[in-house]
């Protein structure tokens, strides 16, 4: 049984243990966790792929060895900044809220998970299936020192996959892709009093940028997402306010929904370019696929069932951003994502986690894991 004493102490702990990405390590939340685990008699493993980059994973074997079922919360947080009202690593409980930095993100899931294998072992449960448990570093910053890694290199292959970080028991059955580009154009110099002698790379980009504005996407209506977009982040161009500026790079942030070809956007955004220069540059900085899982899978009717079952109601949502449920299809590996955070407070200043939802979640949580079949 999930004892909320204990569950609220933990996440307390969880929360006074810094793990700010970038700023800081995991090495010592791992290490703790680690020691937690040790302590009802689990053997879990530390895993690095930088120095103190520190991911845990656990493995605790049921009756059918042949089939696994990870949960995978993460370690790191966004650095706390300096505007925070309450202490950001105290850990305070204020009139049915937990205060502290990853309070929802994700450090309630962490305490979440290891309260429930803790009740488990307590009640000398065996599960139907080997359960998996991964605490993993760097996903504030890609997850290229954690989940990526710990799937590329086959530490972690599961049959299915519950990624805990998703706020206010949303289901997440849908998510946008993402694709990061950088533009670079290349003008003429010239003196700025003179600018017909020269091509001025910044004026380019306007142009082009409201081509781009304007573009329409192709795309089917997708029930769980909006529409897609795309977002200009960065744009920095010419040496000197008299010169005609000779380049000017800048960056898109595209979101792209379920069946769409990010190949066709990338076709589409030089089109664009060429009508207005040959003298660029495309460089792709980074791509994550976008994802779905049909509803009727074991994964999410078992989920809706536990949260029905005490009392919650199931949401099915999609995730305009990106999470960590696209590195698993890739090995072909089902996921959803779920969470017990509090919505609007995640990387944001007094973040916080209200006590109900934690304890709430933490029996969802158990529910789901005693009854999950294949």
């Amino acid at each position: 049984m999930v004892n909320k004493k204990r569950l609220i102490a933990l996440t307390r702990k969880l929360i006074q243990i810094n793990s700010e990405n970038p700023g800081g390590t995991e090495f010592e939340i791992a290490s703790y966790v680690k020691k937690y685990l040790e302590g009802m008699g689990v053997k879990p493993r530390l895993y690095e792929f930088a120095k103190n980059r520190t991911n845990c994973v656990a493995v605790m074997p049921g009756e059918n060895a042949k089939y696994s079922l990870l949960i995978t919360p993460h370690l790191d947080t966004v650095p706390a900044g300096k505007s925070w009202r309450v202490r950001p690593f105290a850990g305070t409980v204020f009139r049915g809220r937990l205060y502290g930095l990853g309070a929802t993100d994700c450090k309630c899931n962490l305490a979440a998970s290891l309260e429930v294998i803790n009740s488990l072992v307590e009640e000398k449960q065996v599960l139907g299936y080997t359960l998996v448990f991964a605490a993993t570093a760097n996903e504030e910053a890609g997850s290229t020192l954690g989940l990526i890694p710990l799937l590329d290199k086959g530490i972690l292959r599961p049959d299915a996959a519950l990624v805990l970080d998703a706020d206010d028991f949303d289901i997440v059955v849908a998510q946008k892709g993402l694709m990061h580009l950088k533009v670079k154009l290349a003008g003429k110099k010239a003196h700025g009093a003179y600018p017909w002698r020269g091509i001025n790379a910044i004026e380019l980009a306007v142009e082009i940028l409201s081509d781009i504005r304007s573009y329409r996407f192709s795309y089917r209506k997708n029930r769980y997402l909006r529409a897609p977009t795309v977002n200009i982040g960065t744009i920095h161009g010419g040496d000197k306010v008299n010169v005609v500026a000779d380049w000017c790079e800048f960056e898109l942030d595209y979101r792209f929904l379920p069946g769409m070809s990010e190949n066709k956007i990338l076709r589409d955004l030089k089109k664009i370019l060429r009508r207005h220069t040959r003298h660029f540059a495309l460089e792709i900085e980074g791509i994550q696929k976008q994802y779905e899982i049909d509803p009727a899978h074991p994964l999410v009717v078992t989920l809706a069932g536990a949260m029905k079952k005490l009392g919650v109601r199931p949401r099915l949502k999609g995730s305009e951003g990106a999470t960590t449920i696209t590195f698993f299809q890739d090995k072909g590996i089902p996921a959803v994502a779920t969470g017990f955070g509090s919505g609007g407070c995640a990387h944001a200043a007094d973040e916080y986690v209200k006590v109900d939802d934690l304890y709430k979640g933490t029996q969802v949580l158990e529910e789901f894991l005693k009854t999950y079949r294949k």
